[in-house]
């Protein structure tokens, strides 16, 4: 039995290095992806998990997988194109850390996951199955994750979901407002940033736009606010952490460390359970996520940048 089994992209994400003497940017290969990266979260806090997914039998490919199988995370669905590549993205960051992305992924390997690739044993013997909007881009993976998403449901797992919004890599804004909206429908936990629930709802107060989520079906949505902190939101209560400050050198991958140490905190419980906790207790798991998140900001990269337990709890003791 798997803690978290998620479903998605893995790709290349090229993080700013400096410059040359010349004055040319630099740009450092690091493993990313936010399905991938949350897993590596909860491999760091101990959880048992698996990616399905696939990449290009090229050297990015090649060094993905062997990030994967380093962090301990299941790689036996991970398939290897020999016809597509690896997608890559550049990841341009401004003054504050904050960032924005250019893609290369048209015709490549991740977006190219079919249905009949999927080992459906894995997606029968997970606790959680993770899943995000960016695979939901194309065909054929948009039809295969929803695929894994109903598999998974029908088998009982927990639905976690993060729409992670990019414009980019879709063709208008209301077809990704609607497809995003309507994969949330099968979820039962949702993550948005601020930005992206505004987006799919077209609320600017949270308590307003979680609602509009939780009518679709989700019984928890959780909103992050960067260095404000973040917000979850139940059909019977809601509570919010401030969250932290710390020096910043790179956003990339904060979001993704958030649901994966929020995944670690809920992940022996039901849905039942998870539905009725309280303010006060998640006033403490949100401080937990928040304190991971703030953690994984101040080197760059994602999975690099990602604590381990006791990194967490030893900032937490001296908040």
């Amino acid at each position: 039995m798997f803690d978290v089994v998620a479903i998605g992209e893995l790709l290349i994400d090229f993080l700013p290095a400096g410059t040359t003497e010349n004055g040319l940017p630099l740009f450092s290969a690091n493993p990313g992806g936010a399905p991938a990266n949350v897993l590596a979260m909860l491999a760091k806090l101990g959880a048992k998990t698996a990616f399905i997914g696939k990449v290009g039998n090229d050297g990015f490919g090649r060094f993905l997988k062997t990030i994967l199988d380093e962090a301990g995370i299941n790689t036996s669905n991970l398939l290897m194109s020999s016809s597509e590549r690896t997608t890559l993205a550049f990841v341009h960051l401004d003054e504050k850390g904050d960032r924005s992305f250019s893609f290369y992924r048209k015709h490549c390997a991740d977006v190219s996951l079919e249905a009949s690739e999927i080992n459906c044993e894995l997606l029968k013997s997970c606790r959680f199955l993770h899943f995000g909007a960016v695979s939901l881009t194309d065909e054929p993976s948009r039809t295969a994750t929803l695929e894994a998403v109903k598999t998974a449901k029908e088998a009982g797992a927990i639905i976690s979901y993060d729409p992670n919004y990019r414009p980019m890599l879709w063709s208008n804004e209301q077809e990704a407002r609607n497809c995003m909206l309507k994969a949330a429908e099968y979820a039962d936990l949702v993550k948005v940033s601020e930005d992206e629930l505004v987006f799919l709802t077209g609320c600017e107060d949270f308590g307003d736009g979680a609602n509009k989520l939780l009518k679709l079906g989700p019984a928890v949505v959780f909103v992050t606010c960067g260095e404000k902190g973040s917000c979850v939101y139940t059909r019977t209560c809601n509570a919010f952490h401030g969250g932290y400050r710390v020096n910043t050198a790179d956003t990339t991958g904060a979001g993704d460390t958030f649901v994966g140490s929020m995944l670690w905190q809920l992940k022996d419980m039901t849905l039942d359970k998870i539905a009725r906790i309280n303010a006060t207790k998640w006033e403490e798991l949100l401080a937990f996520s928040n304190a991971a998140g703030a953690i994984a900001t101040t080197k760059k990269g994602a999975i690099p940048a990602m604590p381990g337990l006791d990194a967490i709890n030893d900032f937490l003791e001296y908040k």
